[in-house]
């Protein structure tokens, strides 16, 4: 208002000095508000959970209601990983997630420091175009897109994405998963083309996806494989990794998981989950 004061009642020469004036304040303000941005906002793609519709080729060997338990602790441990992250490297966390009235879930069951971003269509692409959007929209400089089937991803897996999205040029960082898929995603453009003629759910979608990033003549940092825990496969190594020490990928120190060890160690203490565990092991040798 002083500014506006001043500008009404001077000469010419006066007001244009106003106006000079007024214009470092915007830049001086605009340089605040991009400095409180920070530079990586990486989105977890979530689902609530909801027994039988959530996690379901965990079943068997788990019940629907102990698929959608394990799908909440996944969760949890994911946003606990990004905002581990963001102690180390300029990053912002979110869920996005669809449709909208599954939004008090994520409210209820995330960190607070974990906004939240409504991303709701038919194909899983085009959630993942949208998420992307909205993050750069948001005004980070690089936008990742997150799985949150894997609890035990590194944290440090998170910082260098979002280290190596910072350097100058346009580039991507991509995490590819053990079935085919990727775990993430990371760009500092819309490239809507990434997520067109993709595959999805099956194995040939890291391979499209980086037949994508060739098309763009994108530079493309690649992180080491991780796995995604949605079959069984990826169940009996999540319970490897936890409960007996082993080592997915040599020289990374893997997420504690300290919600999704909590809820399988009280599984294995209340239910007959061990033997359930056992027989779909004999089941699969004899196959």
């Amino acid at each position: 208002m002083n500014w506006f004061f001043l500008s009404r009642r001077t000469n010419g020469a006066s007001l244009g000095v106003s106006r000079g004036m007024g214009e470092v304040m915007r830049t001086a303000v605009a340089d605040i508000d991009d400095a409180a941005v920070p530079t990586c906002g990486i989105a977890v793609m979530a689902k609530a959970s909801v027994p039988g519709r959530t996690k379901t080729r965990l079943v068997p060997p788990l019940t629907f209601e102990e698929a959608a338990c394990c799908n909440t602790a996944f969760l949890r441990d994911v946003a606990e990983n990004v905002l581990t992250a963001s102690a180390q490297a300029s990053i912002a966390g979110y869920a996005a997630y669809g449709p909208a009235h599954t939004r008090p879930f994520f409210q209820d069951t995330l960190p607070g420091e974990i906004a939240l971003i409504e991303a709701c269509y038919p194909i899983l692409g085009d959630c993942l175009d949208y998420a992307i959007a909205q993050l750069l929209e948001r005004g980070h400089r690089a936008a990742v897109v997150l799985n949150s089937d894997s609890p035990t991803l590194p944290a440090s897996l998170l910082v260098e994405t979002a280290e190596m999205l910072a350097r100058p040029g346009d580039q991507a960082v991509f995490g590819p998963a053990y079935d085919g898929g990727y775990y993430l995603l990371g760009v500092k453009a819309p490239h809507h083309r990434l997520f067109q003629d993709i595959a999805w759910s099956t194995e040939h979608v890291a391979h499209q996806t980086l037949e994508r990033v060739a098309e763009l003549h994108l530079p493309v940092h690649i992180l080491p494989k991780w796995y995604d825990v949605d079959d069984i496969g990826g169940l009996k190594m999540l319970l490897a990794e936890l409960f007996e020490g082993q080592s997915i990928v040599p020289g990374l120190c893997p997420a504690q998981a300290r919600h999704t060890r909590a809820v399988i160690q009280s599984l294995v203490e209340t239910s007959d989950l061990k033997d359930r565990l056992a027989l779909n092991a004999l089941r699969g040798a004899a196959e």
